[in-house]
């Protein structure tokens, strides 16, 4: 019995033995099983907690965040036309959050138990917890792009149809349409009983009559022009015993041409004249008889090689009129323009001097009959009237030369185009059917060529032949009437740089009357060119023909002339006893 109580001591402590060994050798296996290797990132510093009785612990694993994306619906709100488009905006609400916990050793010391005759030791028991990552992922929070399509708020801006109103600059017909002038003269107007037309002067004289279709113009030196129609036939008295008779003459190229005869004092001449028709009215020009080749045109136009001189002697000028006027001729001539020039105005002055002392004579014996013997009668000339022409003003005149040169040849080209058919003498005085301005509305500078009552600051005043005007005004006012300006005058004629309006009938006589001059002097220079001093023309200075040459005279002029100053000197007489005028013409 004994013997069996020791041997179960002794298996006791066997068994006890082997139990306090197996206890280490199990919880070296475990620790084996659940280190957890550190990362290479080092941990942040972390206490190190101490627990109760070793306990069997697992890595704690945190369930992963998944990726939150909001999505937010597209919201399109439509705005008429306005679309707003937000770029996509990306939130990165949260970086990568690493939370790392450090390594918790947990070290059980060893406890050793002693009981009565049992001592029982356990071994020292280290729990290592591994380090724990909590890695959270990067939550990127896109909202979708937002395109606000705002509801169409047609705010299409209206159309603005700057359409630059529709600038014609298809260049505008330059109509120099200039103001309209108050023209009016000074003085009155009187309509009789039998419908005659009046106007007197502020002093009672008689200026204009028209009456049975005849119209009679006085001027202020007493002189008088009287127009009037009869059967086709245009009958102008210019003085006594002279003017002109127009006629129908042929019809070419859809203009009329007409015939005048010229009368002064016995000697008839004939010319040819074209008409205009301008504004519902007609206007005549003249006609070359004949016209120079192509080379003597460029030679009058052009300037000469070296200048010429040409002295008063050589114009063979002389006698009373050069000292009346006192009128300086050009030093020497660049060219054919210039001497042109001289010839027209010295021409103009000697039949300016010649009409002034044939009208001081006329009135001088009147005056002379009712004086005392040996007065002088109160008309007559003894003081000279000194033209001062600036050179300004001759240059003006030389540049129109030049200018009515050009037209010339032009005519002259289209003369010898139509060369080969004869006139058309078939209807003649037919109707223009072209609507075309006459030179008095396209040129511009004038040399009077006859004696005009006009006005100038409400005042009359006279334009006497020689007087040198120019066109400002384009357009005709209601009594076709025209402004110019005074460019030169003589003593008490309407002073330099006045405004004064004249007739686009008068301003048209002007030019004609000038343009014969002109022909007048082509001649002379047509004759002396290559003699002297004057050099010659290339090919020479042959003429051809005008294509519609002057028919003979009419020699029934003059006394269809007589007739009419006859008549005008009836007419005069009773107007001015129904209108109670004083007197006809005069100051």
């Amino acid at each position: 019995m004994s013997s069996l109580k020791g041997s179960e001591k002794v298996l006791r402590k066997v068994a006890l033995l082997l139990l306090v060994m197996a206890v280490p050798a199990f919880a070296g296996s475990g620790q084996k099983k659940e280190t957890v290797k550190v990362p290479a990132t080092p941990p942040p510093s972390a206490s190190i907690r101490s627990s109760g009785p070793a306990r069997p612990s697992a890595p704690v694993q945190r369930p992963a965040t998944p990726n939150r994306t909001t999505t937010v619906p597209n919201r399109t709100t439509t705005t008429p036309n306005r679309t707003t488009t937000v770029p996509n905006r990306t939130t990165t609400t949260t970086p990568n959050r690493t939370t790392t916990m450090p390594n918790r050793t947990t070290t059980m010391p060893s406890r050793t138990t002693t009981q009565p005759g049992r001592t029982t030791t356990q071994p020292q028991r280290t729990t290592t917890q591994p380090t724990r990552t909590t890695t959270q992922p990067t939550r990127t929070t896109t909202p979708p792009t937002r395109t606000t399509t705002q509801p169409t708020r047609t705010t299409t801006p209206p159309t603005r149809t700057t359409t630059p109103p529709t600038r014609t600059t298809t260049p505008p017909t330059r109509t120099t349409t200039q103001p309209t002038r108050t023209t009016s003269r000074p003085g009155q107007d009187k309509t009789l009983r039998d419908g005659t037309r009046v106007h007197m002067s502020p002093k009672g004289q008689i200026r204009s009559v028209d009456r049975n279709g005849m119209h009679i113009e006085r001027n202020l030196h007493g002189g008088r022009t009287v127009v009037s129609e009869h059967n086709g036939a245009r009958i102008v008295t210019t003085g006594h015993n002279r003017g002109y008779v127009q006629r129908p003459y042929v019809t070419r190229g859809g203009h009329s041409y007409y015939s005048r005869t010229y009368y002064s004092h016995g000697v008839y001449r004939s010319a040819v004249y074209r008409g205009y028709v301008y504004g519902g009215r007609t206007y005549y020009g003249y006609v070359p008889g004949v016209y120079y080749g192509p080379a003597f045109y460029g030679w009058a136009y052009n300037p000469w090689p070296g200048p010429v001189y040409w002295g008063v002697g050589d114009w063979g000028w002389g006698g009373p009129w050069y000292a009346y006027y006192g009128y300086q001729p050009y030093p020497y001539y660049a060219g054919p323009a210039p001497w042109l020039t001289d010839y027209l105005m010295a021409s103009e002055l000697q039949d300016a001097y010649n009409d002034q002392q044939s009208q001081d004579n006329s009135q001088d014996q009147t005056a002379q009959d009712q004086s005392a013997p040996g007065q002088q009668g109160p008309n007559q000339t003894t003081v000279n009237v000194n033209i001062n022409i600036s050179p300004e003003v001759k240059a003006a005149i030389t540049e129109e030369i030049k200018q009515e040169i050009k037209d010339e040849q032009t005519a002259a080209a289209q003369n010898q185009q139509s060369q080969s058919s004869g006139p058309n003498t078939n209807n003649p005085g037919a109707p223009d059917t072209v609507n075309e301005a006459p030179p008095a509305l396209t040129h511009r500078i004038f040399i009077v060529s006859s004696d005009l009552a006009v006005s100038a600051d409400g005042q009359e005043c006279s334009l006497t032949q020689g007087d040198v005007l120019k066109r400002v005004d384009d357009n005709p006012d209601a009594d076709q009437r025209v402004g110019v300006t005074v460019l030169s005058s003589k003593r008490n004629d309407c002073a330099a740089n006045k405004a004064v309006a004249v007739s686009v009938d008068d301003l048209q006589e002007m030019y004609n009357h000038s343009r014969e001059r002109l022909d007048d002097g082509e001649k002379v220079l047509a004759a002396k060119q290559g003699h002297g001093k004057i050099p010659g023309v290339p090919g020479g200075a042959d003429t051809v023909a005008s294509n519609v040459p002057p028919p003979k005279p009419d020699t029934s002029a003059g006394s269809a002339l007589q007739q009419q100053q006859t008549q005008a000197d009836q007419t005069e007489s009773q107007v001015q006893q129904e209108a109670g005028g004083s007197g006809t013409g005069g100051q």
